[in-house]
């Protein structure tokens, strides 16, 4: 089913890291009749709200990049929060999606789907075959719960609901609150802080903290509060300190590559392209999104420090947890649905610490 230029998109999320990358994807192919809605707007969890929403807007299609989303540490931390908010905005979504006709849905996931031992690189077929990894187990429960609606849907009535899963995202308006971050963006920030701190720039470190102030300190406090906040992260004029061992193998997706990715398949994948023809059971229909290319958190955390230009030292805090040991994921449904990445590591990391940079003054 292709969708021509004139169709209505609903883009839920559309500020954020994917949300807004897929936004601009659209524009650029020429699809201007795109709807979004801040939560100030429009509040996900309610849905009488996405009900009203619907009802007046009446989408053609719904991009369903709208999430609940964290790191170690919040995922740890609020567990209810998690597996409550994002199954509770999918409900609402994917159930009015169905009940007003949409003709195409496309659902964002996590490839945290996927068990904590999963064989690797982790095939779709992965799927539920062992026990999730403790720290993210809500958010992954709901996520698996995302894809298996998209897939009844469309098994039952014959809807076109596609699900995809990216890999470990980073990009243009990341995440770098150090409470909640995910590990890229908060190895970037620790890092420029740490530079900042270690060559005695206060002026750039009160600027950061004014742009995104931690704990409630913000570039007001005094030098002695700032040094002993950002201590409790890891970060001193000496050295970052990171969580875990550095261990652990992690793949990394620029966000505007997910986008086009994203785009790619709401417009050309239909849900009979995600499973083999002659399937006698259909299910694990959701897509992998990623580069299917991995490295040591280690040497990501070293590639940042060289771009960064920090002179200090790296430590690594083994009473914290790693995670999953490994994430790589089997990207040939993908490559063989037209798609492939094209930034690498190496770039992203280059353009995210410019992006950063060059975003440091207070909104």
């Amino acid at each position: 089913m292709k969708l021509d230029k004139q169709a209505k998109i609903y883009v839920a999320g559309h500020r954020g890291l994917v949300g807004s990358a897929i936004w601009a994807n659209l524009k650029q192919r020429g699809y201007d009749r795109l709807v979004g809605r801040t939560h100030a707007e429009l509040d996900l969890l309610d849905p009488v709200a996405v009900k009203q929403f619907f009802d007046e807007e009446q989408p053609d299609a719904v991009v369903l990049a709208a999430a609940h989303v964290g790191g170690i540490m919040a995922n740890l931390r609020y567990r209810a929060d998690f597996i409550y908010q994002n199954l509770q905005i999918q409900q609402n979504v994917i159930g009015e999606s169905f009940r007003h006709n949409v003709s195409k849905l496309l659902f964002l996931g996590s490839t945290c789907i996927y068990p904590r031992m999963a064989p690797q690189p982790m095939h779709e077929d992965a799927l539920l075959t062992s026990p999730l990894e403790y720290t993210n187990e809500p958010y992954a429960i709901a996520k698996i719960a995302g894809l298996k609606m998209c897939e009844s849907f469309a098994l039952q009535y014959g809807c076109n609901y596609v699900a995809v899963m990216p890999t470990n995202l980073y990009g243009p308006n990341d995440n770098f609150h150090l409470e909640n971050s995910h590990v890229l963006p908060a190895i970037i920030r620790k890092t420029h802080l740490a530079k900042c701190l270690n060559e005695g720039q206060w002026a750039a470190v009160r600027q950061d903290l004014d742009r995104r102030p931690v704990e409630g300190v913000d570039g007001s406090a005094s030098e002695e509060e700032i040094l002993g906040c950002l201590a409790r992260y890891g970060i001193t004029p000496e050295a970052v300190t990171l969580w875990g061992t550095g261990s652990p193998l992690r793949e990394f997706l620029w966000s505007e590559d997910m986008a086009d990715a994203s785009v790619h398949v709401l417009l050309n994948v239909d849900f009979a392209d995600t499973y083999p023809a002659r399937a006698t059971e259909i299910r694990n229909c959701h897509i992998n999104v990623g580069t299917g290319i991995e490295l040591p958190i280690r040497q990501l955390a070293e590639k940042v420090i060289a771009e960064v230009g920090f002179k200090g030292e790296l430590r690594w805090d083994a009473t914290k947890p790693d995670g999953t040991p490994r994430k790589l994921i089997d990207v040939s449904k993908l490559h063989q649905l037209g798609w492939h990445h094209r930034v690498d590591i190496d770039e992203g990391i280059h353009r995210l610490y410019t992006w950063y940079c060059n975003h440091l003054q207070k909104s």
